[in-house]
């Protein structure tokens, strides 16, 4: 019964997440600063919660380095999503055999 609850109150929450921005501009917003902020905004929010969670994906700091440093270059390249995370995925996985 209380996950009822529990996924009444995520529906909510992400419903008004959603809605306000709505209500409050209702008109373009014409300020080259604001728009640029709001333009990066997902960037910056994104990378802030996806690298602390890769350096302690793995428990070792080097292969989740070893990981980071595939990713990074493969990106550089680019490279597909899917070879990508494959690749430093082995790349964590078999720097672990050495570190």
């Amino acid at each position: 019964m209380s996950i009822i609850w529990y996924m009444a109150v995520m529906a909510g929450i992400t419903y008004l997440i959603r809605m306000i921005p709505f209500t409050l501009f209702r008109k373009k917003i014409k300020s080259p600063f604001f728009r640029s902020f709001l333009y990066y905004i997902p960037y910056a929010v994104l990378s802030a919660m996806t690298i602390p969670a890769i350096f302690y994906s793995t428990g070792n700091l080097y292969t989740a380095t070893v990981g980071t440093a595939v990713a990074v270059v493969l990106s550089y390249f680019g490279k597909p999503l899917t070879v990508v995370a494959l690749c430093s995925a082995l790349a964590a996985f078999a720097a672990d055999f050495i570190f």
